[in-house]
């Protein structure tokens, strides 16, 4: 029995990485599913792929522009009439000091982490109060419950994004709508690979990346991708304003 059967979910930065698996497997659990995406070029890539798994399309964008958040709305309830499902995927990470971080730099991570998430919700909501139900999956992190070291506006964007969700449950429970957020550790991206080779040593960074979980390594896209569509789903039914940890059990120490 496919757990999301007939549901529409919109899913930003689903071209790639953690966005793009949680993609694949929404439109194996029987959703159809919009993808977003800032890169047309990696979008139709993806598109193409999601495609020969069900019905899918991509909207070109960019979360942390108003017009663009509301147009991905838009377009996912003109193409399948409706949104019952919104994974707020869309992130970028810099890992540099307070002191040596411009205030363009810090106001690019917030804008896309947080102020994305925002934007994307604000317009989807309407549409699911009117639906009378939906489920908001907001994408944080183990740096959105616990300080994690030189990456200050990551943890400020991803803590605003965990404690924006537990708001957010409260005011809209009345209305059905589930929101809850998904903290992981290190996931094998794209993004984390391209954070290896900055660093200038990709295997020692890797390796201590694996050792800093309790796991031993760090998460498959598919883990996390897994625990978005427990909470997409009813299975999930009862739970709201929660901050699901995947994160090997790092911010257990």
């Amino acid at each position: 029995m496919m757990k999301l059967k007939a549901k529409v979910a919109l899913i930003t930065g689903g071209s790639e990485g953690m966005g793009y698996v949680t993609a694949k497997l929404f439109l194996e659990e029987g959703a159809k599913v919009v993808i977003t995406g800032r890169s047309k070029e990696k979008g139709k890539k993806a598109l193409r792929q999601l495609r020969k798994v069900g019905e899918a399309e991509f909207v070109q964008g960019d979360v942390s522009r108003s017009i663009d958040a509301k147009r991905m709305v838009e377009e996912t309830v003109g193409r399948f009439g409706r949104i019952d499902i919104l994974f707020n995927n869309a992130g970028v990470y810099l890992e540099k000091l307070a002191e040596d971080m411009t205030e363009e730099e810090w106001d690019n991570i917030i804008d896309v982490n947080l102020k994305g998430s925002f934007l994307v919700s604000k317009y989807a909501i309407p549409h699911m109060k009117r639906q009378r139900g939906g489920v908001i999956i907001n994408n944080s992190s183990d740096a959105g419950l616990v300080g994690n070291r030189s990456c200050p506006a990551y943890c400020a964007s991803k803590g605003g994004i965990t404690i924006m969700t537990k708001a957010m449950a409260l005011d809209y429970a009345r209305y059905n709508i589930r929101v809850n957020s998904v903290n992981p550790g290190c996931v094998d991206t794209p993004m984390l690979a391209y954070e290896a080779r900055a660093s200038g040593n990709a295997k020692a960074y890797m390796k201590r990346m694996c050792e800093e979980h309790p796991i031993g390594r760090v998460a498959l896209p598919e883990e996390v991708a897994n625990a978005v569509l427990f909470l997409a789903s009813d299975e999930a039914s009862f739970v709201t304003g929660a901050a699901l940890s995947v994160d090997g059990g790092l911010t257990a120490q």
